[in-house]
C-alpha cells in the first residue's frame, strides 16, 4: 500500500517552480543589432532567481515547434543538449550558464544588462564544447527560457519567450538594382552627366583637330630661303698699274 503513495509523491518531490518572468528581446536604447541573421539580444534575468542563489542558470534555446517537448531533466554539456547537434538531432540546446553573481540585483545604473545569443564562432564545430553559444543556423522562429539547476537537478524555470524570428538575407536574384525612391532623380543626373561628358569630349576633339590643322598651315608658309650669291669683283686698274708705281 505504501508503493503507490511513494510513486505519487515522487513527481512532487522533483517539481520545478515556474516563475512568472518571460525572456524578451532587449529594448535597450542605442543598442545596434537587436536581431541579425544569426544572433539576437535578450535582457538579462536580473532579480528573477533571487531565491536560488546557489544554482547555475542556463539559457535554453529551442525551435518554436519543439519548445513544449523540451525535457527539463536533460543535463547540460551532453550530446542531448549539444549546440553542435542543433537542430538536426537536437531540437533544443543549453548555453550561457551563469551564477546569480552574474545577474546582480538591483542592476547597477552603468551596466548594459543584455545577452547576445549566437555570438561565438570558434566553438561551432568543437564537440568538446557542447554548451557553445554559436550562431543560430537559420531564421527560426526560436523560443528561449532560463532554467536554474541545483547540481544536476532543475529547481526553477522561467516561461518560454514569444517566438523570435531572425532576419533573412535576400538571395542575389531578389536584390533590386534600382532604388524606387530615387530612380527618377538618378536617371536624370546620369543623363545630364552623360551629355556634359559628350560635349566636353567633342570640344576636346575639335580643339585637337584645330591645333593640328593650324600647325600644318603655318609650316607651309615657310620656304627655304634662297642662297645669297656674292660676286667677286676685281679692281682691274690696280693690277694694270706697273709694279714700279706701287
Amino acid at each position: 500500500t505504501m508503493l503507490p503513495l511513494l510513486l505519487l509523491l515522487l513527481p512532487a518531490a522533483h517539481a520545478i517552480v515556474e516563475l512568472s518572468y518571460r525572456p524578451a528581446l532587449t529594448q535597450t536604447p542605442r543598442l545596434e543589432g537587436q536581431v541579425t541573421a544569426s544572433t539576437f539580444v535578450l535582457d538579462q534575468p536580473r532579480c528573477v532567481f533571487q531565491k536560488y542563489n546557489t544554482t547555475d542558470i542556463w539559457l535554453v534555446v529551442a525551435l518554436d515547434k519543439a519548445a513544449s517537448t523540451f525535457n527539463n531533466t536533460a543535463a547540460p554539456g551532453t550530446s542531448e543538449t549539444a549546440f553542435q547537434r542543433f537542430p538536426n538531432s537536437v531540437s533544443a540546446y543549453m548555453t550561457l550558464n551563469a551564477t546569480l553573481a552574474n545577474y546582480p540585483c538591483p542592476k547597477p545604473a552603468e551596466d548594459i544588462a543584455v545577452l547576445r545569443v549566437g555570438s561565438e564562432t570558434s566553438c561551432v564545430r568543437d564537440e568538446t564544447r557542447p554548451s557553445c553559444n554559436g550562431p543560430l543556423p537559420g531564421p527560426g522562429p526560436y523560443r528561449v527560457k532560463f532554467l536554474a539547476l541545483q547540481g544536476s537537478e532543475p529547481v526553477a524555470e522561467t516561461k518560454w519567450s514569444t517566438p523570435i524570428t531572425l532576419k533573412e538575407a535576400k538571395p542575389p536574384s531578389k536584390i533590386s538594382t534600382t532604388d524606387r525612391g530615387h530612380s527618377a532623380g538618378m536617371i536624370a543626373i546620369t543623363t545630364i552627366l552623360s551629355i556634359l561628358f559628350a560635349i566636353l569630349l567633342a570640344g576636346l576633339v575639335a580643339m585637337l583637330v584645330f591645333w593640328g590643322s593650324d600647325s600644318c598651315g603655318s609650316s607651309s608658309t615657310f620656304s627655304k630661303p634662297e642662297s645669297v650669291t656674292v660676286r667677286r669683283y676685281n679692281t682691274h686698274h690696280v693690277y694694270d698699274q706697273p709694279a714700279a708705281r706701287l
